[in-house]
């Protein structure tokens, strides 16, 4: 028996910091986005949106709208001919399906809704021939707040509704759990509310559609998450088979939610390239986007918790309420913010009893869409405030009180009150070392030294559990007409012995190309430059749900590992002929294949494929001439973790809040790419921080955005975002193929909790409850100011 115990190890590309493949073509100005995509004879589409958040038409013009020089027609309504809206569907007795219509005909039910669709040879002939459209209407109260919406009598937003609750799931009774919140010795009640948010991608959303006559085929090319949804839901509503339908997202500049839904903007601009015969184009503008792009994040929980003496949490009662605005969003439904939260609200901690009410709720806003971390920002936010305030009325260290709390590595896997299974992580390590970091245990003297010096000075925690890879198990839980489950990957080894690797996932900037080849080349073992990863194309692509919910890297991945595996396996079938050996002989390394103690006896990867494809008669008769694998795979889904810690310091005349130190101790199970993972983390912790602190999309009383610009909508820049510590944990998850698990929306997870309860532990001796966000510097102000005259403030 040959001993290979001193032969040096295989290199190993998971685990790699390297370099994205994606940037070169971006940093250099050779990446391909929808808007730079020409065709001869295109029309440029433009959308007459409405100025009134609800109203009646009575009567759309558009003769003033033909005469517009390059204008060559004018769609409304009227035109569509019957062609149905978009109406997503849960398959339960709680919700209320609505329809949302391509082109608003009658009833305006939020402003920027579009009304008609006007086609001309040049964007801005588009664009004042939809200024020249004249829409009459007939104004109706708007409804723009979740008390209006609730309110005894308020009209409907939808004619036919007898109040404005399109669904409410409320779990069963439960005497138990309310005899602990009426005896516990520590009950904490709080309201919290979360500000409306655009997910504000860098890249707006876009799409060309052409008819190709010849093949009888409407093309689409997008920028989505999710190109076979879209296919889906054209093929639908357009009558045509999906064979003819064929969705193309080339590159896409961001998403985080806003895309892994489809826009009625999609559906006109491919009905109008089939009428037309001529392509159609669409490109958003950022006004655009604010004021008619799906939006997310706007829930108001009202929590009731019981703790006993030593800070162990005994009962969780919740009623969450979700601002949907005007319509279920495709194919996700209205029910994605409030199902989530009520589902996942228990996150790391231990809960005996639990019991929630969730509804999603329409006003006369723009519909919201999955945005990125759905809800869990918010509800994450909820129990890391309720875990403070517990712990300021015991008298209890913030960490200790998580400490007691949270589920340790000897109760995996655990089940929650929900009913959901977590797999093991590591809660009470992130913490500990987040805790170490962070200096907690000397913080209070920190604190106090600098009150004496007149500053206001704080240190929070977060810490969360964030479910991913999501498969067919779990949205099955949800009763979606539509359910994503899981995803497939094809590899195809050409003649040169490189290999392309076509998914079903579609990446939009977390570097896909890079992470999945670096999985495929450990196992075909050959250098990650030789594989070439494809994906967003409906016609080259096998099946598969697209990018969302933190799925990629373990369904994605997933697939391509199997399909790789399969595909070495072909590999040494073939070069067992070259090398006269039994495959299971044989192994693959630094793009050879070699007897197993005998590395002198091998033949080329690229060899053994040119034998199959143009050297046929070197191999046995009947030899298949193909190096091809695929594989899906749909896990039950796997539990991410993290702790954030904050360091604010709060200006009391200003109320301005500047972040010191941001710490991160994630684990995502096994690290494919560190480099990618530590972008990702850093990117989520930005969006986190301007959920926090200063992104809110506000509606007056007319159901006017009027915060319609970036002037006026704040997205934190460089200059607010600090630098952030990251520190990895690895709990390899049992479930995926890869040992990984999803990280992308964890960043944004965390940072709303750990930078509140650091801004409450700043404002700890003033009385201030930090139970809103964003928390903005004029509210901040304002609550110092009332506190040091009155007491006790709800910021």
């Amino acid at each position: 028996m040959h001993d290979n115990s001193s032969s040096p190890q295989p290199e190993k590309w998971v685990g790699k910091s390297m370099r994205r493949v994606e940037d070169v073509r971006h940093l250099t100005g050779r990446g391909l986005f929808v808007d730079d995509i020409e065709r001869p004879w295109i029309l440029y589409a433009a959308f007459a949106r409405s100025s009134f958040g609800a109203a009646r038409i009575k009567e759309v013009t558009v003769e003033e709208a033909l005469k517009v020089p390059g204008v060559e027609t004018v769609i409304t309504s009227s035109d569509l001919g019957g062609i149905p809206g978009l109406e997503p569907l849960l398959e339960r007795p709680e919700f209320v399906p609505v329809t949302m219509p391509l082109l608003v005909g009658e009833t305006i039910r939020h402003a920027g809704e579009p009304v008609a669709m006007v086609l001309a040879s040049s964007p801005h002939a588009a664009e004042d021939g939809a200024e020249a459209v004249s829409i009459e209407y007939e104004p109706l109260e708007p409804v723009v707040s979740l008390d209006a919406a609730l309110a005894e009598g308020t009209r409907a937003v939808h004619e036919g509704m007898n109040d404005n609750v399109l669904l409410d799931v409320i779990d069963p009774d439960d005497p138990e759990l309310e005899k602990i919140l009426e005896q516990a010795p520590v009950v904490v009640d709080a309201t919290f509310d979360s500000g409306r948010q655009s997910a504000a991608p860098m890249e707006m959303r876009a799409c060309l559609a052409e008819w190709d006559a010849r093949e009888d085929t409407l093309i689409l090319h997008t920028s989505t998450q999710v190109p076979y949804v879209v296919r889906t839901a054209i093929s639908d509503v357009l009558g045509l088979p999906q064979q003819r339908v064929r969705v193309v997202a080339p590159d896409v500049g961001g998403g985080f939610g806003q895309k892994c839904v489809v826009g009625r903007e999609e559906v006109l601009v491919s009905i109008a390239a089939q009428r037309m015969g001529r392509p159609v184009k669409w490109t958003e503008d950022r006004q655009e986007n604010l004021t008619a792009a799906f939006h997310g994040r706007e829930q108001r929980y009202e929590a009731r918790a019981a703790f006993d003496e030593e800070g162990r949490l005994l009962a969780l009662r919740t009623d969450i309420v979700c601002d949907v605005g005007a319509y279920s969003c495709y194919p996700f439904t209205c029910g994605v913010e409030p199902l989530m939260a009520a589902a996942e609200m228990p996150g790391p901690y231990r809960l005996p009893r639990y019991w929630s009410r969730a509804r999603a709720v329409t006003t006369n806003k723009v519909p919201m869409a999955p945005y990125r971390g759905v809800s869990r920002p918010q509800f994450t936010f909820v129990m890391e405030r309720l875990m403070q305030k517990a712990a300021k009325q015991i008298g209890m260290d913030a960490v200790e009180i998580r400490r007691r709390n949270v589920i340790t590595a000897d109760e995996f896997p655990y089940e929650s009150p929900t009913g959901i299974v977590y797999d093991p992580g590591s809660y009470l390590e992130s913490l500990e070392k987040c805790a170490e970091v962070m200096d907690a245990s000397g913080w209070e003297r920190k604190r106090e030294d600098a009150r004496s010096e007149g500053r206001l000075v704080g240190l929070g925690f977060c810490c969360f559990a964030e479910r991913t890879g999501y498969g067919t198990r779990a949205f099955a839980l949800r009763k979606m007409a539509i359910t994503p489950g899981g995803d497939n990957a094809r590899l195809r080894m050409d003649p040169s012995g490189h290999v392309i690797v076509s998914v079903g996932t579609c990446g939009h900037g977390q570097g896909h190309q890079t992470t999945l080849a670096q999985i495929a080349a450990d196992q075909l073992g050959i250098n990650p430059d030789r594989i070439t990863v494809r994906q967003g194309d409906t016609e080259s692509t096998p099946y598969g749900w697209g990018t969302f919910a933190s799925r990629s890297a373990v369904i994605g991945g997933g697939a391509t590992k199997k399909a790789a595996v399969m595909l070495a396996e072909r590999v040494k079938e073939v070069a067992s002929h070259l090398l006269e050996a039994a495959p299971g002989d044989l192994s693959i390394e630094d793009g050879k294949v070699f007897v197993n103690g005998s590395p002198d006896r091998f033949v080329s990867v690229a060899k053994v494929a040119r034998a199959v494809h143009v050297e046929p008669h070197l191999l046995p008769e009947g030899e298949l001439g193909t190096l091809d694998a695929t594989a899906g795979f749909d896990p039950p889904g796997t539990f991410s973790n993290a702790t954030h810690g904050a360091v604010v310091e709060i200006d009391p005349e200003t109320g301005a809040v500047r972040i010191d130190r941001y710490v991160v101790v994630e684990d995502c199970g096994v690290v494919i790419n560190p480099m990618i993972v530590e972008g990702q983390v850093r990117g989520g912790v930005a969006q986190g921080i301007a959920s926090a602190l200063y992104e809110q999309l506000i509606y007056n009383d007319e159901g006017q955005l009027v915060t319609s610009t970036l002037m006026d909508y704040l997205i934190p820049t460089t200059m607010e975002i600090p630098p952030i510590e990251i520190f990895h944990l690895e709990t390899p998850c049992e479930f995926s193929e890869t040992g990984a698990k999803g990280m992308g929306e964890g960043g944004t997870i965390g940072a709303p909790g750990a930078i509140a309860n650091a801004v409450a532990d700043a404002l700890s001796h003033l009385g201030i409850e930090v139970d809103r966000l964003p928390i903005t510097p004029d509210r901040l102000r304002a609550a110092i100011k009332e506190s040091r005259a009155h007491g006790g403030v709800r910021l």
